[in-house]
């Protein structure tokens, strides 16, 4: 039996119970021990080392599951064995046939896609844990927005996702899971952590000294992050972002796909330890031309020295965009020479 069957047994059997689910190291009394880390040599508070961020768990939780902030065992095992399924089907021999029109997703089997087997280990149904409806409160002109860019995106280059470009997939994006790639290397020198996104080979270099953000004016793909310890946890401010970019350019992302950003997007990120092999990512996301309240995700990552990061040669092997594009010029003139 495979440790992530084991795991989900557990569940089951903690919620038959009635056990609620619990956020590693929180505690229930002030003095309950908690989980200290390591302290480096240049007094930083050791969160170095790969961490995944693959899970089962979708950005917002299913209109059908309603106020429901948990899944219950039951759910767990079902939706764990329905992935198991699907997977042996994209792995099977010949895979799945992929119609004229329809998506290609089937073309990536087993052997790219990343574990992806289980939920996160708080049994959420959703990364997004603020509002409580599990959704995120975006503005009905963003949601048009998104909807118009996702609709003309083969009209042009600069319709479509700086992440199918092999631009970004920004902030937060680049820390919301895809469906491989889900690797990230945080490391740690005097005055600095740098995280390296496997997915599109981007480092994210994060300035610890206290300086200033940029004049305003300045404004990045990735925005303008600056650091700072509280305690054990790492809080990052994340500023200055460009409104070329997407939210979240991940296809799994659901209706977040093409929602845009604005001049006054601000990330504030939580980074903490709880055990050795689990780090705690938490992002409160602030927009008021984009969204009607701060909302905010929340992502157990975990820890596996023995992952592998590879260069991601996106652009070297990009052949998505010509193609996008040239489709839909053929299918056009196909259309006009059929009238």
């Amino acid at each position: 039996m495979s440790l992530r069957i084991i795991g989900a047994v557990v569940v089951v059997i903690g919620l038959a119970v009635g056990v609620q689910p619990v956020v590693a190291g929180q505690g229930d009394s002030e003095g309950e021990d908690r989980y200290r880390s390591r302290e480096r040599a240049d007094g930083q508070p050791d969160i170095s080392g790969i961490w995944r961020n693959d899970t089962l768990t979708p950005l917002e939780r299913p209109v059908r599951l309603g106020d429901q902030q948990y899944y219950t065992g039951e759910e767990i095992v079902a939706l764990e064995r329905r992935n198991l399924e699907s997977l042996e089907q994209d792995n099977a021999l010949g895979g799945r046939r992929t119609e004229v029109g329809g998506s290609l997703a089937a073309g990536y089997n087993r052997f790219w896609h990343d574990t992806l087997e289980s939920v996160v280990y708080t049994g959420r149904t959703s990364m997004v844990v603020d509002p409580p409806t599990g959704r995120v409160p975006t503005m009905p002109a963003a949601e048009a927005r998104a909807r118009w860019l996702v609709e003309h995106r083969t009209d042009g280059y600069e319709y479509m996702s700086p992440y199918s470009r092999c631009i970004t997939r920004g902030m937060p994006g680049s820390m919301v899971p895809n469906t491989y790639n889900t690797g990230n290397h945080i490391l740690q020198v005097p005055g600095y952590v740098v995280i390296l996104y496997e997915m599109v080979r981007e480092p994210r270099i994060i300035p610890l000294d206290g300086r200033p953000h940029l004049d305003s004016k300045i404004t990045q793909w990735m925005g303008d992050a600056r650091g700072r310890w509280d305690g054990e946890t790492l809080v990052v401010e994340t500023t200055n972002f460009t409104e070329k970019g997407w939210i979240t350019p991940n296809q799994n992302s659901g209706r977040m796909h093409g929602v845009p950003v604005s001049h006054e997007l601000r990330l504030v990120e939580r980074f903490s330890r709880v055990s050795e092999d689990s780090l705690d990512w938490e992002v409160r996301i602030e927009d008021p031309r984009v969204y009607s309240q701060p909302w905010t995700l929340a992502l157990p990552l975990r820890r596996d020295m023995d992952y592998t990061l590879y260069e991601y040669a996106c652009h070297e092997g990009n052949r998505a965009v010509t193609g996008i594009l040239g489709g839909q010029r053929f299918v056009e003139r196909r259309g006009e020479d059929d009238e």
